[in-house]
């Protein structure tokens, strides 16, 4: 017989200063019942959780129960679109982490999947400030060298058709990225390079789209 997921939403505050802001997350499954619960970080930054949201699923299939989250700046926790690139550091969003699973009482006991830039935070976080109750960390599409990244990423624009990275350049010389024809230049390499599934997911064009509502992270960082 099949089960029906248990789902719970809500934000915790995150005070940074004297400011206070909310990021907002969703429980499937229950976190009493005494499985290790498993804390999904998104990417970008600033790629807000929904294409990790098929993995929900192994609170069903393995009773996990998993958490996902939008990181502040993006998604459904606090936007903020006035702070300067300074105010945007790998620190924040470690403190962000922390703050989440202190908040949800799982702090003694838990495993992270991260992807992408979420597995940058969460290796980094392990790394330096070493959470007493993180089990296993799972790391997904993550760079091991940002400089070899970048290559890799120059190296695939290089490979596309002579025009469309001619509109990529151009706009990124010029700073000009909110133009439509380097939206429709970047949308085609996501196709190439990203998602070659026609059409896209459901959860991967939402978190894209959610993402252009408030690019401020993915821009500053």
């Amino acid at each position: 017989c099949s089960r029906t997921m248990a789902e719970t939403s809500g934000s915790v505050d995150f005070i940074v200063g004297d400011e206070t802001y909310q990021t907002w997350y969703k429980v499937f499954g229950d976190l009493k019942s005494g499985s290790r619960p498993l804390v999904l970080i998104h990417g970008g930054p600033g790629i807000p959780h929904d294409y990790l949201l098929p993995h929900a699923s192994l609170s069903e299939t393995h009773s996990i129960p998993v958490i996902c989250y939008d990181q502040v700046g993006c998604g459904w926790s606090t936007r903020l679109p006035d702070k300067p690139k300074e105010f945007w550091k790998e620190e924040l969003f470690m403190d962000e982490l922390e703050n989440l699973v202190a908040c949800l009482g799982i702090a003694n006991d838990f495993d992270v999947l991260g992807h992408s830039w979420g597995g940058m935070l969460a290796t980094k976080w392990a790394s330096t400030r070493r959470p007493k109750g993180l089990g296993r960390i799972v790391i997904v599409g993550t760079p091991a060298s940002i400089d070899l990244g970048d290559k890799s990423v120059a190296m695939l624009i290089e490979g596309l058709p002579d025009a469309t990275r001619a509109v990529i350049k151009k706009h990124l010389e010029a700073g000009t990225t909110e133009e439509p024809e380097f939206k429709a230049a970047v949308q085609y390499y996501f196709s190439q390079h990203i998602c070659r599934l026609d059409p896209w997911p459901e959860h991967f064009a939402k978190s894209l789209e959610r993402m252009g509502e408030d690019p401020t992270v993915s821009k500053a960082m």
